[in-house]
């Protein structure tokens, strides 16, 4: 989805305060800013990263940040670099699977700005017939530990976070539910990260309550949003249903201020 279509998107929804927040890249967002003025709705600037720890990724939001960052520019370079060897090598283990896609078209989104990943693996796999549908595809093939799966190579979650302010932004641990590495999240509140998204379309009301509890108990402030990936993508419908408490957010802006 486009970024001015996902602005319209939001404005359906409901939404009058949104954020954009693309797997290791911004290029969207320009694109997105200009749409948003002209529907009347506030653009909170923002990146979802990936972090590596223990080989396994940990997924880091950052909000509210300068998106020209020298910083931040430079480290997302790496990060598409990666994104790229990680494309072309999970394409050689589904070919040897006996399950191959092209993966050219998905390295030539990556030229034009584009964040891939498994998600447009995924699609390539349900495209050429491999599986029933995208959640087949990562329990077959793309989820750690199955075959086709590709160990990422990057930063650690703390250096992450310092990124992210760097680019003076707020950093926050995104779906801790889904990640399920509850043990980091001291260290990380201890080594700067400011927030934990407690609100998250996959999460119940039973997480949402334990997050809002190690949210207080790390002195963290609290994040929220549908983790929207497109219209009949993953998540589909989702967007607006999983907002953030108005004293949440203003809790965000009162932060960014003091940074």
């Amino acid at each position: 989805m486009s970024p001015s279509d996902l602005v319209l998107e939001a404005r359906a929804a409901g939404l009058s305060i949104f954020s954009v927040t693309d797997h290791d890249t911004t290029t969207g967002l320009a694109e997105a800013q200009t749409a948003a003025t002209a529907a009347g709705l506030e653009l909170v600037p923002g990146i979802e990263i990936s972090a590596v720890t223990d080989g396994r990724d940990v997924h880091v939001l950052g909000y509210f940040i300068d998106p020209e960052a020298p910083a931040l520019r430079s480290f997302l370079a790496r990060q598409r670099a990666e994104r790229l060897r990680r494309v072309q090598e999970m394409g050689e283990r589904l070919a040897a699977l006996g399950a191959p896609i092209d993966v050219e078209p998905i390295l030539a989104d990556a030229a034009s700005g584009r964040s891939v990943g498994r998600p447009q693996i995924a699609s390539a796999l349900l495209a050429r017939g491999h599986v029933a549908t995208r959640d087949e595809a990562f329990d077959r093939f793309l989820e750690f530990g199955a075959p086709a799966f590709v160990a990422r190579r990057g930063t650690v979650p703390r250096d992450v976070v310092a990124i992210i302010h760097a680019a003076g932004g707020l950093a926050s641990l995104a779906h801790p539910g889904v990640t399920r590495r509850d043990e980091l999240i001291p260290a990380l509140a201890a080594g700067g990260l400011d927030a934990l998204e407690v609100r998250h379309a996959d999460h119940d009301d039973a997480a949402e309550s334990r997050y809002r509890a190690a949210a207080r108990a790390n002195r963290l402030l609290v994040t929220g949003g549908s983790d929207f990936h497109g219209s009949g993508g993953y998540r589909d419908g989702r967007l607006g249903r999983v907002v953030l408490p108005a004293e949440d957010f203003d809790a965000l802006k009162r932060a960014v201020r003091r940074t």
